[in-house]
């Protein structure tokens, strides 16, 4: 049992995978994910599965995408009988563990988990449910508008430092509990799964990492402000959904929000490095396999638009770096996706691909990191706020493409223009380049059918949240629950036994 690799995944919020061509950014002062990036497998191309919290954990969790989850939006319930890299791994004997958001939707809180940690920072219930019958709604109390931007600046305490500094403090503990049984032949192997809340917007930082980027040459975007009759359908849907007719957004105010993001990149390094420094220190490192990864990315201002929701670069590509013994470290081009950790966590942990591929959308990366190629293309969908249909999205080769049925076709070619500035859908030379993918999209999806469960799933729960916050309300949220009888020192322990047990190294 125990020669199966222990397992650390380190996740993060929103952070923008531009931001990590080859590990983070030489601007970046991230000196501990540098280190790991030395000694990752590193993913240059690497995709969520839905730009969205819950849609593009839901489908990193179980390999699958919204389309076959159900899970469309934020407030979509994730079913329990779905399974996930949790379940893979627990049953062939890890103890699973997660420390942080995952952003379940629904009354199943663990989705196989073994135990959770902390809460989630964000609500699991049906109230963030956006709705197609009313296009361009703005449903105020709980979509994202550009507050997070005019506020940006300086606070030494947050609702999201609160959330991730008791996150991070309490993944510590639970390496130091695995450390204590490490040297147990009998001892279990494990997979904790710690995912922070940060970089993601509110752009409020501490200090001492505000500071670090203080005239910062990346603070100007590369792609300026797009008027929004300039922008195409998507996004001027999207400076709807943002209410960005409410704000005045100065350039000031861009460059503070992306110092504040910087700011919480270098925060979350402060982070990994201590839980890496524990693994270190208590002789776990070799034996764990770690995985850095992100839900879905942040446009920073970039074209004028922010947050994610897009499948431009900066809100769909994500970092994605893999580090352990037998992991040959290394630059990876080819495209891949958030949908392939499943498999290739139950591939590292030594369990037969062939079991999992019936119930995962990805595919194990383990043969990527050991040279070989990759020709299937990576996909993506969005079916969430600031949407009025389902948009659906194919990163093949060089080339990305994007389709919704009531949008004109978007096509890009990233090695000639990694910025996105040019559809090359527009131009009818490229009409059998677009066919093509038309194919491929008709192929894979039946939109009429996809934009239809989407609005059952959506009516449904309109039906159902109201009934239920009439009366006695009780939400879903998670409750840690920990036995203060069973902790430290208590009458029913012997201290002797007690104090050796909880220390290590054991005393000589």
């Amino acid at each position: 049992m125990s020669s199966r690799p222990n397992i650390l995944i380190i996740m993060v919020d929103q952070l923008n995978g531009t931001l990590f061509p080859d590990g983070p950014a030489d601007f970046l002062h991230a000196p501990n994910l540098k280190a790991l990036a030395a000694r990752s497998a590193r993913f240059r191309n690497n995709y969520t599965a839905s730009p969205l919290c819950a849609p593009g954990r839901a489908s990193f969790m179980s390999g699958q995408l919204p389309s076959r989850t159900e899970v469309y939006d934020n407030a979509a319930e994730f079913a329990s009988s779905i399974p996930t890299f949790a379940h893979h791994l627990r049953a062939a004997g890890y103890h699973t563990a997660l420390s942080g958001k995952m952003h379940f939707v629904g009354p199943d809180q663990l989705h196989g988990f073994e135990e959770r940690l902390t809460t989630d920072i964000y609500p699991a219930d049906f109230g963030w449910t956006p709705d197609y019958r009313k296009p361009g709604e703005r449903i105020d109390w709980w979509y994202h508008n550009l507050g997070s931007v005019t506020g940006a600046g300086v606070a030494e305490i947050s609702n999201q430092m609160e959330y991730d500094d008791e996150v991070a403090f309490l993944a510590g503990q639970k390496l130091y509990e695995h450390a204590r049984a490490s040297e147990d032949p009998q001892r279990r192997p494990w997979c904790l799964t710690v995912s922070f809340t940060h970089p993601h917007d509110p752009y409020v930082a501490r200090r001492k990492y505000w500071d670090l980027y203080e005239n910062c040459p990346e603070l100007e975007p590369e792609v300026g402000f797009i008027p929004k009759e300039s922008q195409d359908p998507h996004s001027q849907r999207l400076y709807l959904a943002s209410d960005y007719d409410s704000f005045d957004i100065t350039p000031e105010q861009v460059r503070r929000s992306r110092q504040g993001y910087f700011a919480n990149i270098s925060y979350l390094d402060d982070q990994v490095g201590e839980l890496l420094s524990v693994l270190e220190r208590t002789r776990m490192l070799d034996d764990t396999i770690i995985l850095f990864c992100s839900d879905h990315g942040d446009m920073l201002g970039e074209r004028g638009l922010w947050f994610k929701m897009s499948f431009f670069e900066g809100s769909a590509r994500v970092p994605l770096m893999v580090a352990g013994k037998g992991i040959a470290p290394g630059l990876i081009d080819a495209p891949t996706s958030n949908l392939d950790i499943c498999p290739t966590l139950c591939d590292l942990a030594g369990i037969d691909i062939a079991d999992i591929m019936p119930w995962t959308d990805g595919q194990s990366l383990k043969p990527q990191m050991r040279g070989q190629p990759r020709n299937e293309p990576v996909l993506m969908e969005y079916a969430a706020e600031g949407s009025y249909a389902p948009l659906v999205a194919m990163r093949d080769g060089k080339y990305k493409f994007v389709h919704c049925e009531i949008d004109p076709p978007q096509l890009f070619d990233l090695e000639s223009d990694p910025l996105e500035l040019t559809n090359l859908a527009a131009d009818p030379a490229n009409a059998a380049l677009v066919a093509s993918f038309m194919e491929k999209v008709r192929a894979r999806w039946d939109m009429a059918a996809f934009d239809e469960a989407v609005r059952q799933s959506q009516a449904r729960r309109w039906v159902v949240y109201p009934a239920l916050r009439n009366g006695a309300y009780f939400p879903w949220d998670f409750q840690p629950l920990r036995q203060a009888s069973e902790r430290y020192m208590r009458n029913h322990m012997d201290l002797n036994v007690l104090e050796d047990q909880k220390r290590f190294p054991r005393g000589e």
